[in-house]
């Protein structure tokens, strides 16, 4: 008996996307009904092609790929993916001539069980095939041949392996405020899903810091994401990262744009909480001058964890802090720990995730 192929996945709605953004909204305002919070600024996607970043599994049947996603919880339960118009178009273009191209090659569809898709508003494509057993010479010209196909770069991962065809990473470009950023972005480093609204969020926080003064110290740097334009508000930055991949990210994307007044540091925020407070000394500050820095705002973007206690005390040495948040409820924590030597002067929401329970959310705080 022939096993039967999971149902299709049905495609959002666009017709729907003000209503369901509006319903998202009204929840978040009675989440916050205890804050003395300002009118909510708002920041809304495209209703369509807005994914920037795709995860697709594989399923195989009857010698046959399909692109697969399974709902929270359901992880037995594959939805097939016969099309995914909230990808960008750069990505929606590609995905069927992909899939028709691995189901034509043995070498490039044998084991294979996960394709990510990485592009920009710039039109640069990255596509990682990730596979179930090593990759060989033959695989490598199946895949060099397809890249020149498709206009786009492949890499091929399997386990303890990983085969770049061209380079692991793709060239963005981001309107903020009038002014053109760019940014290197590498496979399997953070970037922010939605383009179009990262461009949003990044002037928001630009356009909220003017006249802040001084200087600015950084958590979470990412790839620089937020120091490019935020360092035109301030005298100089002090910026943070842990991962190695982000850190080198973040040094090109600071000499491509000539931003001179950011110092680096790989450092985590519980490190350079004790730095600052002179716990103890790091060789990795050994030339940077701590003392020197007079910090105005600190810059938060943390995981959906939210901000451990170490960095909320860290946090209330600032007059200014700028808060983003991709977690409203860990933000809501993180907020009844600020407010009272602080007020809230600024709230913003951005819809990274259109049709999902998602929201990310500003904050700018200011010291009473």
């Amino acid at each position: 008996m022939t096993e039967a192929k999971p149902p299709p996945q049905s495609a959002p709605d666009a017709a729907n996307y003000q209503t369901q953004l509006q319903e998202k909204i009204s929840g978040l305002k009675t989440r916050f009904a205890d804050f003395d919070l300002p009118v909510f600024e708002v920041f809304e996607s495209p209703p369509l092609n807005y994914r920037l970043r795709c995860e697709f599994k594989v399923w195989q049947q009857a010698g046959q790929a399909y692109y697969a996603m399974y709902h929270p919880g359901e992880y037995k339960k594959p939805y097939l993916i016969e099309e995914f118009p909230i990808a960008a178009t750069t990505i929606t273009r590609l995905m069927e001539p992909l899939l028709t191209a691995v189901n034509a090659s043995d070498s490039l569809r044998r084991r294979l069980f996960s394709i990510e898709f990485l592009s920009s508003l710039k039109g640069e494509v990255l596509i990682t095939l990730l596979y179930h057993r090593p990759l060989d010479e033959a695989w490598e010209q199946q895949a060099r041949n397809l890249a020149g196909a498709l206009g786009a770069g492949i890499i091929g991962r399997s386990r303890k392996q990983k085969v770049v065809l061209e380079r692991d990473y793709i060239c963005e470009t981001l309107r903020v405020n009038n002014r053109d950023y760019h940014y290197r972005q590498m496979e399997t480093a953070f970037t922010q899903p939605n383009g179009r609204v990262n461009e949003q969020m990044l002037g928001w926080a630009q356009n909220k810091s003017r006249g802040f003064g001084g200087d600015l110290l950084e958590l979470y740097c990412g790839n620089g994401n937020f120091t490019l334009p935020l360092a035109q508000n301030f005298d100089r930055v002090l910026a943070t990262e842990i991962a190695k991949l982000s850190v080198r990210s973040a040094l090109h994307n600071l000499a491509e744009n000539g931003v001179n007044n950011v110092k680096l540091v790989r450092m985590s925020s519980e490190e350079i909480t004790q730095a600052l407070g002179k716990v103890r000394p790091f060789r990795r500050l050994k030339d940077i001058d701590l003392d020197s820095y007079r910090f105005s705002t600190v810059f938060v973007d943390p995981p959906r964890a939210g901000l451990d206690k170490q960095t909320l005390a860290l946090l209330r040495q600032f007059d200014n802090i700028i808060y983003i948040s991709c977690n409203p409820e860990t933000l809501r924590a993180n907020l009844s720990e600020l407010v009272g030597p602080y007020h809230i002067a600024h709230f913003a929401v951005f819809d990274q995730f259109p049709y999902t329970p998602h929201l990310e959310c500003g904050a700018i705080l200011k010291k009473i």
